[in-house]
């Protein structure tokens, strides 16, 4: 069996304002009905592959669950990360946690953010590249370039790339336009994928040569992790105390016992928003619409509408990127697009929520979204899922009405418990012990309005909670 591990973290910051550090692109329906994840998971599903086990950090992992259901996945188990680490420290953790069930475990290490649109010849090379990772290589993926792309990794084989495992002459550093042209030309070059394959035994052996600190640290994070749900959480102190370091540079760049397995299919990292326009298949015009988005005499262009009941139009535009969203707009040049990330710096440094956080809050009962903000009132539309409750709990510094407007809430004040239907409403005094939850088949939807001197999130004492929060 080969055991697919998707890492599932990321800043967000590539594709900003619809993927955000709160929620990374990842997550998100950028080309199609799933999200990048979804498709991840089922790519490496069916005969031969065993659930997956996904690697992420705590604000995801409600989310992970949630969506490999709409998929009707389920994983191994979800590690969760204490803090954000590169990929070696979860690589490694990955390798022995598997290594504590089976030292010959077969790992398929790939990223949860990537577009491969032909699953079935991604496994067939898989399966290809397997022989190699059980005799005890160490197996990455390459992909057959078809342009001087100055944005990937690149590796180098000892001769033109053929159609099986190929040993594995150099890393190669991202280059310049010329010698990016010249590595497509003489066909021994592939892009960097970021995709592994090797046996638990034979990483964990890699690590004890070339990174014995941070295996020992990885080691001590598994062997102290607890479970929390249907998650296991990494120990704390021993996973903080471990680098911020890819598996390139801990590993891949100083073993000896590595294969390239190339890959003539179609992929993208989804990079940035350039390479949403050219994935999603512009029109004759050189256009991409999405949402409701209107394009008058505009060529090359991607126009984009996250916002519910916002317009966005562009007129006589030529090379441009425009993405709404309820709360941010990008408008940028084309070839500027991977400029976005100086964007998000200058909104943390300027202390704008929207650097980070969306509009839209996910939470693992459902969601809520404010619809407006006042100096001592806000008001919130919030959508609970079915069987789903919130916390039980009260606040010290406002008060709240509900007024649900689809579905059923059974709604607990104090000692009361009562249903509350559509159209009507419930008031939550100040300081009131109170509940939320949807008794129903269907999605929940209530409007709050919140009044008082303080209307932040962390006003909240939980007295009870079926997701173990704090």
């Amino acid at each position: 069996m080969i055991h697919p591990v998707i890492l599932c973290g990321g800043s967000g910051t590539r594709l900003w304002p619809l993927s955000r550090q709160s929620y990374p692109k990842q997550f998100a329906r950028l080309t199609g009905d799933e999200s990048l994840f979804q498709t991840s998971a089922r790519r490496c599903a069916g005969d031969g592959f065993a659930p997956p086990l996904v690697v992420t950090g705590d604000p995801f992992r409600f989310i992970v669950l949630e969506q490999l259901a709409a998929v009707q996945m389920a994983p191994q188990d979800v590690l969760i990360e204490p803090a954000a680490r590169s990929t070696a420290p979860a690589i490694a953790a990955a390798a022995l946690w598997l290594a504590a069930r089976d030292p010959d475990a077969v790992l398929l290490v790939l990223p949860s953010d990537h577009v491969i649109p032909d699953a079935a010849a991604f496994r067939a090379a898989v399966t290809a590249a397997l022989p190699r990772a059980v005799a005890g290589d160490l197996v990455t993926f390459g992909i057959h370039p078809d342009r001087a792309e100055t944005g990937y990794g690149y590796l180098e084989l000892s001769e033109a790339a053929g159609d099986g495992p190929q040993p594995l002459a150099a890393f190669v550093e991202k280059p310049d336009a010329t010698r990016a042209a010249a590595m497509v030309q003489d066909g021994r070059h592939l892009w960097n994928a970021g995709i592994f394959l090797f046996s638990a035994r034979a990483m964990i052996a890699a690590f004890a040569e070339h990174a014995p600190a941070l295996l020992q640290g990885a080691r001590a994070a598994v062997e102290g992790a607890a479970r929390d749900l249907a998650f296991t959480r990494l120990a704390e102190a021993p996973w903080q105390a471990l680098p911020d370091i890819s598996i390139d540079y801990a590993i891949m760049e100083k073993a000896a016992n590595l294969s390239v397995m190339p890959f003539t299919g179609h992929w993208s990292d989804l990079g940035g928003w350039e390479a949403i326009w050219q994935e999603a298949g512009p029109d004759a015009s050189g256009n991409v619409l999405s949402g409701a988005a209107m394009a008058i005499d505009c060529r090359d262009t991607l126009l984009r509408s996250e916002a519910e009941g916002l317009q966005l139009v562009g007129i006589g535009l030529e090379d441009m990127i425009a993405v709404a969203m309820p709360d941010a707009v990008l408008v940028a040049r084309k070839g500027d697009a991977q400029r976005v990330k100086e964007a998000v710096a200058a909104l943390k440094s300027a202390g704008a929520r929207q650097a980070t956080a969306f509009n839209r809050d996910f939470r693992p009962w459902g969601w809520y979204e404010s619809l407006a903000l006042g100096n001592r009132f806000q008001v919130k539309r919030i959508v609970v899922k079915p069987g789903a409750a919130l916390s039980l709990q009260s606040h010290h510094h406002r008060s709240e009405h509900w007024i649900v407007v689809e579905g059923t809430a059974r709604v607990t004040v104090d000692d009361a418990v009562r249903l509350v239907t559509e159209n009507e409403s419930v008031y939550i005094p100040l300081g009131a012990v109170h509940r939320l939850e949807n008794p129903g088949k269907l999605p929940m939807v209530l409007i709050e309005v919140q009044t008082g001197s303080y209307l932040g999130e962390d006003d909240i004492l939980r007295y009870e909670d079926i997701y173990a929060r704090n």
